[in-house]
């Protein structure tokens, strides 16, 4: 049994993922344009203007993270900048990271220090 895809397969496969990609674009575009309506062109986080060609450095930040979810008032929405955009994806990927449960995590490790060891004694001598 042959695990090579037929020419037929390869370019149906090919069809569907640049059909995606049209439709996110579809959709990127419309709530772009209309988070530009609403909003002034300025970074929400750094608070830097854009205005003619570098306007395309300004992109449309989900607050939630759900691309799907686009209210007309722009409620989901802000606008940052590249640098700020890409921050503010890495400190949830960060965050998501460092939250994760490692093995032996569960018990605290073992010490051998006891700095109080002894101590109810000497208070007991001292009434």
């Amino acid at each position: 049994m042959s695990t090579k895809k037929t020419r037929t397969e390869v370019e149906t496969h090919d069809q569907i993922i640049a059909e995606v990609r049209r439709n996110r674009e579809r959709r990127e575009k419309t709530y772009r344009e209309w988070a530009l309506k609403i909003y002034p062109w300025i970074c929400a986080r750094c608070g830097r203007e854009f205005t003619g060609k570098r306007l395309r450095e300004l992109t449309v930040h989900h607050k939630d993270h759900n691309h799907d979810y686009n209210p007309p008032d722009g409620s989901n929405w802000e606008l940052l900048c590249l640098y700020c955009h890409d921050n503010e994806h890495s400190w949830h990927q960060d965050e998501d990271w460092y939250n994760e449960a490692t093995p032996g995590d569960e018990q605290e490790p073992p010490s051998t220090h006891k700095p109080f060891a002894g101590l109810d004694a000497l208070l007991k001598d001292k009434k």
